[in-house]
């Protein structure tokens, strides 16, 4: 069986959502907020779309989280733009009246951090791995420019960097009443500030950018250390895992053989031919891309995958 053979097999099994039924309950969209479905009890999930951010998507690229418990609600991951947040948070009200204690950031990147303003007027604790601040800090104004030019003026309006304001340094609980969220921070992997969530209650494990499905990958941290958590995130015992770019749940531990295939292919090659005494330019033209077919996206950002990849290991 070929790699594309694989991915192909291997992506329409895992990106239908799970086994077992979703719960019926899904929120109506409607110009004033995004659709989520309800895939456990309390537990609430925005799909997002595979697309590069636009004027017209406002930034809707990536999944978000909702988790209401008996006193208080968390928000994880708040989309690409003030405007789709404030959309997310019209949702969050959809369901529940309970004050939004928690907005949780999984990790650094804008489609999933530029709708943390809509929420500020709740007041909560922003909170996320302890090394998010230093890296988006550093790349805020890059990422403000280059969101500007892609959203356009519209649908860029409202968007600023809000900074944690509760550090994650290893792990840490969050307690919503009746359930309590467990946040782990990650080695570093698709950034080096990653963070995953649980849910007490469901079992419902947020895992953001460090599952992929449809989505074709993007490396921005390390790709021995992604394949490295990859290993150990497929050995939980969760009911229901959440990626950050696919369908809205996803289960153990086949949600992850697209991508860990996808990467260890990329690895493959690029040390190959770093052996071989290839450029990086060359690297770029070839490795991989057996994988092409298989991935939404994939020339918007295979690239600067091999790109990282290459930086990484020619000095393994």
């Amino acid at each position: 069986m070929t790699r594309q053979d694989f991915l192909r097999r291997a992506l329409a099994l895992t990106a239908v959502p799970l086994l077992r039924p979703i719960p019926a309950f899904a929120a109506a969209p409607s110009p004033d907020s995004v659709e989520v479905s309800e895939i456990a009890p309390g537990v609430f999930v925005h799909q997002g779309r595979y697309e590069m951010q636009s004027p017209e998507n406002q930034g809707d690229m990536a999944n978000a989280g909702i988790v209401v418990g008996s006193d208080a609600v968390a928000v994880i991951d708040t989309l690409g733009s003030f405007k789709v947040g404030e959309r997310l948070r019209n949702a969050v009200r959809a369901v529940t009246d309970k004050p939004i204690r928690y907005v949780i950031n999984t990790h650094m990147h804008p489609d999933h951090v530029f709708g943390n303003a809509a929420f500020k007027e709740d007041a909560p604790a922003f909170v996320a791995n302890h090394k998010l601040a230093r890296g988006l800090a550093s790349r805020a104004e890059r990422y403000l420019a280059t969101n500007k030019r892609m959203l356009g003026d519209a649908a860029f309006a409202g968007i600023e960097v809000i900074l944690p304001t509760v550090p994650v340094d290893n792990t840490m609980s969050l307690d919503l009443g009746g359930r309590t969220l467990l946040l782990e921070t990650q080695r570093t992997a698709h950034t080096d500030n990653d963070l995953i969530v649980t849910d007490s209650a469901t079992g419902t494990l947020f895992l953001g950018d460090l599952l992929f499905s449809v989505h074709v990958p993007t490396l921005d941290g390390s790709i021995v250390g992604w394949l490295a958590v990859i290993n150990d995130l497929k050995k939980r015992n969760a009911p229901r895992v959440v990626p950050g770019h696919g369908p809205h749940a996803m289960e153990l531990p086949a949600a992850f053989d697209p991508e860990q295939r996808y990467l260890a292919d990329i690895a493959a090659d690029v040390r190959k031919l770093i052996k071989e005494g290839k450029t990086l330019e060359e690297a770029t033209k070839t490795a991989g891309f057996e994988d092409r077919d298989a991935w939404k996206l994939f020339d918007d950002y295979h690239v600067r995958n091999v790109t990282a990849a290459f930086a990484e290991l020619e000095w393994d």
